[in-house]
Formats: C-alpha cells, sequence, structure tokens
C-alpha cells in the first residue's frame, strides 16, 4: 500500500494543474496522485493525465470530489491539495514526520499567496496564524489525515461551502492536528479579481455567518464557484 495518497480536485484548471501535480511530483515522489474532476470544460482532464497516478469524474463539489478520490486511492494517509496550489519540496516528509508523532490524527500547512507585495503576503501570514490558534484549516492549507480518521469522521460533509471547516473543526476533536510551519503556494486570483478588501471581508463574513448556523447553500450565493 502506498503510505501517502493525495486528492486534488479540478474543475476547468487547465492553466494551473500542470504545475500544481509537477510540484507534487518533486515534492512528493512516493505518492499516489489521484485528480479527480468536476466536468472540467477545458484541457484539465489531458494536461493531469499526464502527470496523475489516475484521474476520475465525480460528481462537481469540492467535498464529493475528495471523498471519490479517498475512496479510491490506496493511501493510509491522505492529503488533500486544490488543483491552484503548489506544494513545498518537502511536502511528503513533512507530512509523514508529523503523522509520525504520537497522538497526530492529522494537520495542514502555513500558506502564501502567489503575489509579492506585502498585503499578500501580509493575508498569507493573517490566515495561517489563525489556523495555528484555531487548529482549524481552509481546503488551500493542503490539510492531510490518517485515513482510518477520514473514515471515522465520515469523510468530508457533502456541502456547497466550508466543508473544510466543518471537516478540520470535527478533526481537532480525535485528536492532535500538527500546524506546519512549510507553506503551500495557492492563487491570489480571487482576490486580484474582486479585490482585496471585498474578498477578505466576504471571506470573513462567509466564515461568521456559517459558524451563526447559515446553512452553507445560501452563503454560496456569495461566494463565486473560482477554482
Amino acid at each position: 500500500m502506498t503510505r501517502l495518497c493525495v486528492v486534488v480536485p479540478m474543475l476547468n484548471e487547465g492553466s494551473a494543474v500542470r504545475e500544481t501535480l509537477n510540484a507534487l511530483r518533486r515534492g512528493a515522489p512516493n505518492a499516489e496522485i489521484v485528480v479527480v474532476d468536476g466536468g472540467s470544460v477545458d484541457q484539465s482532464v489531458d494536461m493531469a493525465g499526464k502527470l496523475a497516478d489516475r484521474v476520475i469524474a465525480a460528481s462537481r463539489g469540492r467535498a464529493r470530489q475528495m471523498n471519490a478520490g479517498a475512496a479510491l486511492g490506496s493511501g493510509e494517509i491522505l492529503a488533500f491539495v486544490h488543483a491552484d496550489t503548489r506544494v513545498p519540496s518537502s511536502f511528503e516528509k513533512d507530512i509523514l514526520d508529523a503523522v509520525g508523532e504520537s497522538g497526530v490524527v492529522g494537520g495542514r500547512f502555513d500558506i502564501e499567496l502567489d503575489d509579492p507585495s506585502f498585503a499578500y503576503r501580509l493575508i498569507g501570514d493573517l490566515i495561517s496564524l489563525r489556523s495555528r490558534i484555531t487548529k482549524t484549516a481552509t481546503g488551500d492549507q493542503a490539510i492531510f489525515v490518517r485515513r482510518s480518521v477520514f473514515e471515522a469522521l465520515g469523510g468530508f460533509p457533502d456541502l456547497d461551502l466550508c466543508e473544510d471547516l466543518d471537516f478540520s473543526r470535527r478533526l481537532k476533536r480525535t485528536g492532535q492536528v500538527a500546524c506546519l510551519h512549510s507553506r503551500v503556494t495557492t492563487s491570489a486570483r480571487r482576490w486580484r479579481r474582486d479585490g482585496l478588501a471585498r474578498t477578505v471581508l466576504r471571506m470573513w463574513a462567509i466564515r461568521a455567518l456559517y459558524l451563526l448556523g447559515v446553512p452553507p447553500s445560501r452563503l454560496k450565493r456569495i461566494y463565486a464557484d473560482t477554482r
């Protein structure tokens, strides 16, 4: 059995997935890479097919796609990497070292955005700090988990939004969550497209409303499905 299985949910990521998968091949040379497509109409599937171990189709929706990939993958440790996120060269080693510690059930990476300006660097630092304090993570932070724990939790909930927050909140109740200092690099395109302040405020609002009990199906209306 492959020790680490990396699941990459994908939707119309032809411009990004090649770089993501190349980074995974460098950072996790022994891992099984499963790409789960949610109905791409661009060249994503062809791109992924050249670099991933498996490319499968699933119903659109990150939670459903990630659960489908986890079910087909063979690793005893699962990691979930968005198709526009690049992992560090130490990715596989960092995960295996973390789960080798007694009591660790899973974890996440610190994050940075692919824009060198101060404002974007600050956003990455603040997201990482908030995550370190709360022991919860966004999907952009390459969440990883022992398969046995993932299955015991029932995987990601079938939500339109905030499936990562829901999962990571439940994960931390099962044991120690490793908050790694190694960084993954994710796309800043949403911030660039919608504006920095507006995007930050929207994300804060979505998180707060979700925690107050607003259904994700309603929250989805204010969060465009950009991948």
